[in-house]
């Protein structure tokens, strides 16, 4: 028979002191006795208020337990399989991907970059290599009378006789007009295809400039001329810019020799320094010209590897002379420089 609840029910609370009785109202309901007679604890505490704890949600990975896998609870448990997703792959593969590049790009660097200099040039000072190199020289130097009269400039470590520039690329060349004589760079370029014509190399002007001439002269300026390495500077200058200039020189020029391991020293760039105002004078004068030009060769001559020889009959002589045109000392010693070896690895 059912049973209906009153207004109240007493209930008393085991573990209390004194087991004291509350009274707890509670709206009307009908509740269902258990076989012993005793109300459902379910429904005690819904009458207090008391709400069962929620039970949650079982996850879709729980259906891949395997059987065994822990639950905490002292039963059996299963254990959760390895998943990869797609995002953890990902990261995987990206780490691995880095680390893989800077461990070959180290090798790289350490096998190629690093050895590629080793004078004259800070490490960060190195175009790519092999820009504009050919598989074989431009131009091969004539042949000429045989002599002696002529003398190599040593790299500076003095473990070859001479070095040259590359064979297999142009020598590029700017000039800075500043302080120029009027109709000097006509002159210019006569005394740069004379020099030409006795290496074999192949010249190529790239046009004016506004660089200044400097004795600590970066040989790569990629952001002025390109990823490769600087032109030959040919610049008017005046004893004021360049004190070297004073007294009776007229002109300076020199180069940069750079060496990678395992091949010979090779010059990349140079640079020239004209007395303006002096030739400016001198170029007025009867033969003028000639002897303005033959300044340059003189000077392109240091450039490329010659040094001052003792035979005042050659344009390499190192005081002054009427020699206006290359001898053949100075033909003889520019051949061997333009004989030199290819290095596609600068």
């Amino acid at each position: 028979m059912p049973l209906y609840s009153h207004d109240h029910f007493e209930s008393t609370f085991p573990g209390q002191p004194g087991s004291s009785v509350q009274s707890i109202p509670i709206a009307p309901r009908r509740v269902r006795k258990s076989g012993t007679g005793r109300i459902p604890q379910w429904a005690v505490d819904e009458a207090l208020g008391i709400r069962p704890p929620a039970t949650p949600p079982r996850s879709r990975a729980a259906r891949f337990l395997p059987f065994g896998a822990g639950r905490g609870d002292g039963s059996r448990k299963r254990r959760r399989p390895v998943v990869l997703r797609r995002r953890t792959v990902l990261r995987t593969a990206v780490v691995v991907g880095v680390l893989l590049c800077f461990y070959f790009g180290t090798a790289f660097i350490d096998r190629h970059v690093a050895p590629a200099v080793e004078a004259h040039l800070p490490w960060s000072s190195v175009p790519p290599q092999g820009v504009e190199a050919a598989a074989q020289p431009l131009g091969i130097p004539p042949a000429v009378a045989d002599s002696t009269a002529y003398r190599l400039l040593e790299p500076p470590d003095s473990s070859q006789p001479f070095a040259a520039y590359d064979p297999c690329r142009p020598v590029h060349y700017v000039i800075r007009p500043d302080n120029s004589p009027s109709g000097s760079e006509a002159l210019v370029h006569k005394a740069v295809a004379e020099i030409s014509a006795a290496t074999g190399l192949q010249f190529v002007y790239d046009g004016l400039t506004e660089e200044d001439p400097s004795n600590t002269r970066n040989s790569y300026q990629p952001d002025a001329y390109g990823k490769r390495w600087a032109p030959v500077l040919i610049a008017w200058s005046s004893p004021t810019e360049s004190p070297r200039l004073a007294g009776d020189v007229a002109g300076l020029g020199r180069s940069t020799t750079v060496k990678e391991r395992g091949t010979p020293h090779v010059r990349v760039s140079g640079q020239i320094e004209l007395d303006g105002p002096a030739l400016s004078e001198t170029l007025v004068e009867p033969y003028g010209p000639d002897q303005v030009q033959a300044v340059i060769m003189h000077e392109l001559g240091h450039v490329l590897g010659l040094g001052h020889v003792d035979d005042p009959s050659q344009l390499m002589y190192g005081g002054p002379n009427n020699v206006t045109e290359l001898q053949d000392g100075d033909r003889a010693g520019l051949a061997v420089l333009g004989s030199g070896a290819c290095v596609p690895q600068l």
